[in-house]
C-alpha cells in the first residue's frame, strides 16, 4: 500500500467513494451524487503547502481511500482550526488503511501551527469513532437529529483533537 498526496487524477476514484457513501449510508448527508465537476472545484482547496491537505491510499493502481483537512468555517476566527474527513472504499475497511492515512495526514500538519482538528461522525459508526479516538480525538458531544436525509433524521458525534 502506498500513501501519497492526492493528485488531480484521483478525482474520479474519490468521487466514486464519496458517491458510494451518499447512495448507501448516512455518512454523507447529500441525497444527490457528486459530479466530477463538483469534486474538481473541491480539489482546488488542497495544497501540500497549506493546512488543507489531501492524502490517498493506493494499492495496485486502485484508490483504497482518502483523508483530508478542510476549512471548518470560512472566517478568520477559525483559521487555526480544520475539519478532517476520511472515507475508505468498502473493500478497504478493517485493513488499517484509515490508520495509515491519518498517520500521514496528521504528521504533515505539524508544521502548520494548527490549534484544533474537528470531525463530525454520523451515527451509528463505532468504527470511525474508535479510529478517531486512537488518534487522540476526544468526544465533544452529539448533535441529536440535526440533519435529515431521505426523510430520516441523523445524529452526529463531534470530536476534537488538540494539535499544539
Amino acid at each position: 500500500m502506498e500513501i501519497r498526496s492526492g493528485k488531480f487524477s484521483d478525482i474520479v476514484a474519490i468521487t466514486d467513494i464519496f458517491n458510494f457513501y451518499i447512495e448507501n449510508s448516512n455518512a454523507r448527508f447529500e441525497e444527490v451524487p457528486f459530479t466530477l465537476e463538483n469534486r474538481q472545484d473541491w480539489f482546488k482547496q488542497f495544497s501540500s503547502e497549506s493546512r488543507y491537505q489531501l492524502y490517498v491510499a493506493t494499492e495496485g493502481g486502485k484508490l483504497l481511500g482518502f483523508a483530508c483537512t478542510q476549512p471548518y468555517r470560512d472566517t478568520p476566527a477559525f483559521e487555526d482550526t480544520v475539519e478532517a474527513t476520511i472515507y475508505l472504499a468498502e473493500e478497504s475497511i478493517g485493513r488499517g488503511v484509515g490508520s495509515e492515512l491519518y498517520f500521514n495526514l496528521f504528521e504533515s500538519l505539524l508544521c502548520f501551527n494548527l490549534h484544533r482538528v474537528l470531525v463530525g461522525v454520523a451515527l451509528p459508526n463505532d468504527g470511525s469513532i474508535a479510529l478517531h479516538k486512537r488518534f487522540g480525538f476526544r468526544e465533544i458531544g452529539i448533535f441529536d437529529q440535526y440533519a435529515k436525509k431521505n426523510g430520516k433524521y441523523i445524529s452526529s458525534m463531534w470530536l476534537e483533537k488538540l494539535m499544539k
